[in-house]
């Protein structure tokens, strides 16, 4: 029987990384009898290995929960579950767009962090009702009047409207369901209430089902049976079954208005459903899809390609299901003369990008190598057309280049004060710049940057941490793009360039990154019968080099005594032989190499 629309309350709990999100849903679902005493699990909507490894949520999941309140009504409470790393801002603002309200979870010991911020910020832009929860009130290091100033001076938020719990303890969960009935508001009825509309907010590829979208129904309702159409394909589907998540997926007859469930409609294929995506109903269509919904591009391109080129089709197959359930991840075929074939991938960020080549690893048992990190940039070509470049491969000649521009990220830095001259000088490293500080509390600052994006990639954050002991916490936003003096640096190994090496850098530091990949580079390539030269260099010039000094066969061994211009003979001969070698000899390369390299470099 469908619940009354009026105790109907979809949530999602936010938060900045580590504050307790996930082990809160997790006392909810059991206080509200959702899941039994059998399948009690710490991480219950974590399903992926790697999420319960690293402990943290990668993909949003959703649970529907049955709670009977202190005012005698049961009430339909709709989790959604969503992932608190920077790399996933995404994920939450897609959950949030099928919610009414949010709680707010700020840990009683750190205190407001970056994230919080942030994702407070995306809740407010969706217009939700904001529940704040201090967790982790059991800490001997709890400081209450902290948090409590914290959260009327920097978000705003009265004090007396917090909810002071600890879900590891089980401690103040029952006032924390009671604040999502009676703040959180019920789904809003439209005046056009009778077409179908349903917001796709996320969809996960299940081998014996197919494509499993979830949704939530802002408007009509669903049932099996019922033809529907998706407006960004506008490609038709038969519906073959709906449901509910408790937390697994049941089947129920029909999904109805404020409902968050799932819709099974006979797709096959990864491109199939879009995320953010209306459903309607084919019979009796709405007019336009739902609002605000725009499509995430990737910030962070690498090659992917197969250790053994003969897997080369099964990690296409593999990509192609990585996609169907990871909006943001997307792929295309590329080729390189030193690894082949593969795949130019585009991630959110680098995490991302280990989370994808992990579950390749786990889930699909792929072994790969990629290729260094770039990010898109605009370039602006002497005959005036502009393109985007994601690959150093592609980058036109120096010459034909009248100016490249770079993406640009304002990074917002929350750190105790005394770390900030470190902080400072870790910005200057990687080319930014620090435009405001504002002090947030007696200990605390928060720094406002702007940092190209390439520069953060890779060891920004565990340069941060530290510097920091630990104390720090970032979080970014987007900002445009600007002009910089970049180029191509080309590897170069006994004369021919390696494509896989290739990356785009500051004019300024192109040198100190040359003299370090050469360097990683002598220690990992093995020596051959004559010097291997190995350089890095801009268009035709040569910044930094290494030799590798080569093996050397004792001609000399077999001779004893007598005269020594034989063996000056025996040895020139050797070297003539050398330079003949050098003439005509090929360096391979092993995989090995590439793997090492690849694996630790920045």
């Amino acid at each position: 029987m469908a619940t009354d629309i009026r105790f109907k309350r979809n949530f999602s709990i936010i938060a900045h990384i580590d504050h307790g999100k996930t082990t809160l849903s997790d006392r909810l679902l059991e206080f509200t009898n959702t899941i039994g005493e059998r399948d009690k699990q710490d991480q219950l909507l974590d399903a992926m290995d790697l999420e319960r490894e690293k402990g943290i949520t990668i993909k949003s999941h959703p649970v529907t929960m049955r709670y009977k309140a202190k005012d005698g009504n049961t009430y339909e409470l709709n989790l959604l579950d969503t992932p608190g790393h920077v790399d996933f801002s995404y994920e939450v603002s897609r959950s949030l767009a099928a919610c009414d309200g949010a709680v707010l979870i700020v840990d009683a010991a750190q205190g407001v962090e970056a994230q919080t911020l942030a994702n407070m910020h995306l809740a407010v832009e969706q217009n939700l009702e904001i529940v704040p929860v201090i967790n982790k009130i059991d800490l001997p290091s709890t400081n209450l009047p902290k948090v409590y100033r914290q959260l009327e001076e920097i978000v705003c938020i009265p004090k007396e409207e917090a909810i002071l719990c600890s879900a590891k303890a089980g401690i103040g969960i029952e006032d924390v369901l009671e604040a999502i009935v009676t703040r959180v508001p019920a789904p809003k009825v439209l005046e056009d209430d009778n077409h179908l509309r349903a917001l796709v907010f996320d969809s996960v590829y299940d081998a014996y089902r197919g494509v499993v979208s979830y949704v939530r129904l802002v408007s009509g309702s669903v049932s099996r049976g019922m033809k529907v159409k998706l407006f960004a394909t506008d490609e038709t589907y038969e519906v073959k079954e709906v449901g509910i998540f408790t937390p697994k997926m049941q089947a129920v007859d029909e999904l109805h208005t404020g409902d968050v469930g799932y819709i099974i409609a006979n797709m096959k294929s990864a491109a199939d459903v879009k995320i953010g995506d209306t459903y309607t109903n084919l019979a009796d269509p709405c007019s336009e899809p739902l609002p605000g919904f725009k499509e995430i591009r990737p910030m962070v391109f690498s090659g992917i390609y197969p250790v053994d080129s003969a897997d080369y089709e099964a990690l296409k197959a593999a990509m192609a299901k990585l996609q169907i359930n990871d909006a943001a991840f997307t792929y295309m075929g590329e080729s390189s003369v030193a690894l082949g074939f593969g795949f130019r991938c585009g991630f959110l960020g680098l995490l991302h990008m280990e989370i994808i080549q992990e579950r390749l690893r786990r889930e699909f048992n792929m072994d790969v190598i990629s290729t260094y990190p770039s990010v898109i940039y605009e370039v602006r070509k002497t005959d005036g057309e502009e393109i985007n470049v994601d690959n150093p491969s592609i980058l036109p000649e120096p010459q034909e280049i009248d100016e490249i521009r770079e993406p640009i990220v304002k990074v917002f830095i929350m750190i105790p004060s005394e770390y900030i001259g470190a902080i400072m000088s870790i910005v200057m490293e990687k080319r930014g710049e620090v435009i405001h500080t504002e002090t947030i509390d007696d200990t605390r600052v928060m720094l406002t940057c702007r940092i190209p994006m390439a520069e953060i990639l890779v060891d920004f954050n565990d340069k941060l941490k530290s510097a920091t002991r630990g104390y720090g916490s970032m979080d970014y936003e987007y900002d445009g793009y600007q002009a910089a003096k970049l180029v191509k640096m080309d590897m170069m190994i006994a004369g021919e360039p390696v494509d896989a090496f290739s990356m785009i850098v500051h004019r300024d530091r192109a040198e100190a990154v040359g003299r370090e990949l050469a360097t990683k580079l002598k220690d990992v390539i093995p020596r051959q019968l004559f010097t291997v030269a190995i350089q890095a260099c801009i268009g035709g010039k040569i910044i930094a080099r290494e030799s590798i000094s080569p093996m050397r066969k004792n001609v000399t061994a077999k001779c004893y005594g007598g005269d020594v211009t034989r063996k000056r003979k025996l040895l020139e001969k050797q070297k003539e032989g050398k330079k003949r070698m050098k003439a005509i000899g090929k360096v391979s390369i092993p995989q090995e190499a590439f793997i090492n390299v690849l694996k630790s470099g920045d």
